[in-house]
């Protein structure tokens, strides 16, 4: 891609309605720009990012066994009756009428709607278990939408929910959704803890958050040093046992010590059991023919909430330092007098073409500003590696590589190419 025809709104100055990193990083390097609160235009920066992500989460349900959906965002008030669940979300429930004055609401989450799925094209235990999930825009009605699309009103979330026959079976699907929500994470590079939690409006008899530990988390979280053991201070809260008075005590696994964290919640998943089953009257027939209902789990991740987590977690005062798995390009060749030397605006347009042919993802900064601009922006928006074409090329045939985090080296373009052979072999 040629950095003259993107769509890359980029901005020198923090905008001041900006209280969060992830939030400035993302309207500076143009990867966001705002339509009202809590609502936002993903450009072609950060919607890169965000497929990346989403493609991610794809693969590691689809080989979980999940399989995708799509279900509509606006779902008829006569399902969330039947669950109660009308009245009791509140004003974060965005209602609406349609020209019959029919009552729908845009979908927060999606219980009510694939309940209905099931119960109405699932009739044995010989189809299950059943785990099904989508990739969507989901609208909640936040109070108060802050930190970007950390905290947004619009979001886009893969939810997926289970089906099974009995407890046993919930429980396996349950934590294999545990193990693939790791791999996700993991594949993505951050660092991160799951959290036992509370299980707030969605309900359920257990629950688990995933947090992407950063110092501008929204929850602060109790963590052992020393193993797995974490505790959102939420549920510390309804249990009457305050978070300060574990700081620096034994775990309560007894593995190490207790340290506290602020925590960015990016995925929960939930045991429901039957209260959704129940109230929607899901239920199949057993191996003996009688009628079970169905026990369920809730399994969401935040895709849009995951960009944001990312930026968190890998930023410097130059602008984003993307994990590889995300980064929105690959490689940025800067050519310095791309538009006053033919030589190395050949040179660049080669190398450029090289480069994509062995499969990476390049732009081509080919604008006629100089080296500080080019440089700068290329770390505003986190290209993990930079090749420069300039003077050294012209008098030695040399050129730079200058990786993302400082690292920098000097060769021939050939030396250069054969770099990026090997690494692109690994």
């Amino acid at each position: 891609m040629l950095w003259s025809k993107v769509f890359l709104p980029t901005l020198k100055d923090t905008p001041q309605d900006a209280e969060v990193i992830s939030h400035q990083l993302m309207l500076r390097a143009g990867m966001i720009r705002k339509v009202t609160s809590g609502i936002y235009n993903w450009l072609p920066l950060g919607l890169r990012v965000l497929k990346k992500i989403e493609n991610i989460v794809r693969e590691e349900m689809d080989a979980s066994g999940a399989q995708e959906v799509l279900m509509p965002m606006v779902q008829p008030k006569e399902l969330w009756e039947e669950t109660q669940r009308w009245k009791k979300m509140g004003p974060e429930l965005l209602r609406i009428q349609d020209r019959h004055e029919r009552d729908f609401c845009l979908g927060p989450t999606h219980e009510e709607v694939i309940t209905d799925l099931v119960r109405n094209n699932v009739k044995s235990y010989k189809e299950l278990p059943l785990n099904l999930y989508q990739i969507q825009t989901k609208f909640r009605d936040e109070v108060r939408p802050r930190y970007g699309v950390m905290r947004g009103r619009e979001f886009l979330m893969k939810d997926s929910y289970s089906f099974n026959i009995n407890e046993d079976s919930l429980n396996e699907s349950y934590l294999l959704m545990k193990e693939t929500y790791k791999k996700i994470i993991e594949r993505l590079g951050l660092e991160y803890k799951i959290v036992k939690a509370d299980s707030g409006a969605i309900g359920g008899d257990a629950s688990e958050e995933f947090h992407v530990l950063a110092e501008n988390g929204e929850d602060t979280i109790a963590v052992s040093d020393s193993s797995e053991f974490a505790i959102n201070s939420e549920l510390l809260l309804n249990e009457g046992e305050d978070i300060n008075s574990l700081q620096g005590k034994p775990s309560p696994d007894g593995k190490g010590t207790i340290e506290i964290k602020k925590g960015i919640e990016v995925g929960h998943i939930f045991q429901l059991g039957k209260i959704y089953a129940d109230a929607m009257k899901a239920n199949v027939l057993d191996n003996e023919g009688k009628s079970q209902t169905l026990y369920m789990g809730c399994y969401g991740i935040g895709i849009s909430r995951l960009v944001a987590a990312a930026i968190e977690q890998n930023h410097d005062e130059k602008g984003i330092l993307w994990p590889e798995a995300i980064a929105p390009y690959e490689v940025n060749i800067i050519a310095i007098g791309f538009d006053k030397d033919q030589k190395i605006a050949k040179a660049a347009t080669d190398f450029y073409n090289e480069l994509s042919s062995m499969g990476y993802e390049v732009m081509l900064d080919d604008r006629k500003d100089g080296y500080g601009i080019k440089m700068k922006d290329s770390e505003l928006i986190g290209v993990p590696i930079n090749v420069i074409i300039g003077r050294q090329y012209l008098e030695s045939n040399e050129i730079e590589l200058k990786h993302r985090d400082g690292l920098s080296s000097i060769g021939t373009v050939e030396d250069i190419t054969t770099i990026f052979e090997h690494y692109k072999e690994k």
